[in-house]
């Protein structure tokens, strides 16, 4: 926890020019939880919110670069990692992940695929994201496709977050969005967690993965323990996709953790 009074939490993903998803959606989740966002954009992607058109992978130089320009001036209280794409890009987050104080809080969001159906990991990078970045992190959000996708089984969520936690990472959180009841399963190395939630079948969710898991970071900044971080995260993880701009675009609108629909409700109609 920092002793400042506004943390600033670090997010290391892929821009997404639809503005739903990746670092815009972090950016956005960061704000809606109190904390300063910042970023180190690891691809541009040409995106909306049908599909992804094309993906540019930054420099691993420049990765690393933008990390230490942030650390060096500001400071990290908490990372949030999304994006990632290549085997390159992940040894480059590697690096600059050993750059920073002990203890910072690592959020890894394990993106393997985006809500359109785009692969944006490559196949020979998964094997990189397990080995050099699970056993640095703090909590990773797979869902579960991805969670079963790391571990090559077919499993629920519960074994799934137990043979994650073997690979490295201090905490799994296996978010339900694919499960039949919308319920999160925590597990620390000892103790199984499930935090259940409420679907909305008529929300928007673009961009929910992201939020969940820039949230999380934001909450383990501000202080709390991974588990009421958690905890608070689903909270604005699923108001967001309640409250998700449907009208936004031809295909899965963004989801809406800023409050955009109420605050145009209440602005006075345009003359």
């Amino acid at each position: 926890m920092t002793e400042r009074a506004i943390p600033a939490v670090l997010s290391i993903a892929g821009s997404d020019s639809g503005g739903g998803a990746g670092i815009q959606a972090d950016l956005k989740a960061f704000a809606a939880c109190g904390v300063h966002g910042m970023t180190a954009i690891t691809a541009l992607t040409a995106q909306n919110t049908v599909g992804v058109d094309a993906v540019l992978a930054i420099e691993p130089e420049m990765i690393v670069a933008q990390v230490r320009a942030v650390a060096r001036d500001i400071g990290v209280d908490a990372v949030k990692i999304g994006m990632l794409g290549t085997v390159a890009t992940i040894e480059a987050v590697a690096t600059a992940l050993d750059e920073l104080d002990d203890g910072t809080p690592v959020v890894l969001d394990p993106v393997m695929v985006s809500e359109s159906g785009a692969p944006l990991l490559a196949p020979d990078a998964r094997t990189a994201l397990v080995e050099l970045l699970l056993p640095r992190v703090t909590v990773t959000t797979p869902n579960v496709p991805e969670a079963r996708t790391i571990v090559g089984s077919d499993d629920d969520a519960p074994e799934l977050a137990r043979a994650i936690h073997r690979l490295g990472p201090r905490y799994v959180l296996v978010t339900g969005g694919h499960r039949e009841q919308a319920t999160d399963v925590l597990f620390d190395g000892e103790t199984t967690t499930e935090i259940p939630g409420e679907r909305f079948p008529d929300g928007a969710a673009h961009g929910s993965g992201c939020t969940h898991s820039s949230a999380l970071a934001a909450h383990l900044a501000l202080g709390l323990d991974p588990a009421d971080a958690a905890r608070a995260a689903k909270e604005v993880a699923a108001r967001a996709v309640r409250d998700g701009l449907r009208e936004i675009g031809q295909g899965a609108g963004p989801v809406d953790a800023l409050g955009i629909r109420a605050g145009a409700a209440e602005r006075p109609a345009a003359r």
